[in-house]
């Protein structure tokens, strides 16, 4: 569910009210544990949560709120002692993560874990596959954070190259904002602009210009607008 708080009119306390909302709507939040603080338009989420994954899920019900463009996420992960889990454990966890799911090259992939943080390094294909990779640690007992310092192959992508992707995803998806997109790169970097109709069209797009190989990073700026 996205709440349409209009962004132009709304205050801080109908942004707070439209979050908590969102977060008790959110089955991977229990919304007891996470307190939201609104100062001029910018979200501040603080509780204490037993995972990164409910941490994340919390920062994702938040954007999800039209009229909230910043978040900061101050929610502490807090392991109970008996899900606890060293280092070591949590690094062996990762790499039969990594191993089990086909999808991520996890030869290309390191992982660094201190105090239960995960570093990642390394060099993969495309952005998705970087992407992918980082997902999987939320999802394991002990990660208290993640960085990601994987890098993408460089295989200067052009502009277009990018472009005529995304169109030949969309195609078979019944996806029609082709026209209303722009796209550019530089440096290995895409930044694709534009408008969409929801929410999905949006992570269909972002998605396919993350499966170009190449690329570094992918900036979105595109702009939900169910009227375009």
């Amino acid at each position: 569910m996205t709440h349409t708080t209009n962004n132009s009119a709304a205050t801080d306390h109908q942004i707070r009210d439209a979050v908590l909302r969102e977060l008790a709507l959110d089955p991977r939040v229990d919304a007891a544990d996470v307190g939201v603080l609104v100062n001029c338009g910018t979200v501040t989420l603080t509780g204490f949560v037993c995972n990164l994954a409910e941490k994340l899920a919390a920062q994702e019900a938040a954007h999800r709120v039209r009229a909230v463009l910043d978040v900061a996420n101050d929610i502490e992960v807090h392991n109970p002692s008996a899900l606890a889990r060293t280092d070591t454990e949590i690094a062996q966890a990762l790499r039969m993560a990594l191993e089990w799911d086909a999808t991520v090259p996890q030869q290309k992939v390191k992982s660094t874990v201190s105090s239960g943080w995960v570093t990642l390094t390394g060099e993969v294909p495309t952005s998705q596959d970087r992407i992918r990779v980082e997902r999987i640690v939320p999802k394991l007992l002990g990660v208290r954070g993640v960085v990601n310092n994987i890098s993408v192959k460089s295989n200067a992508s052009s502009a277009p190259t990018v472009k005529n992707f995304i169109d030949q995803f969309q195609q078979p998806h019944g996806e029609s904002e082709a026209d209303r997109i722009v796209v550019r790169v530089k440096d290995g970097t895409v930044s694709v602009t534009g408008r969409v109709n929801n929410l999905s069209e949006k992570q269909a797009v972002i998605g396919a210009a993350c499966c170009a190989t190449g690329l570094n990073k992918v900036e979105d700026h595109l702009r939900v607008d169910p009227n375009c």
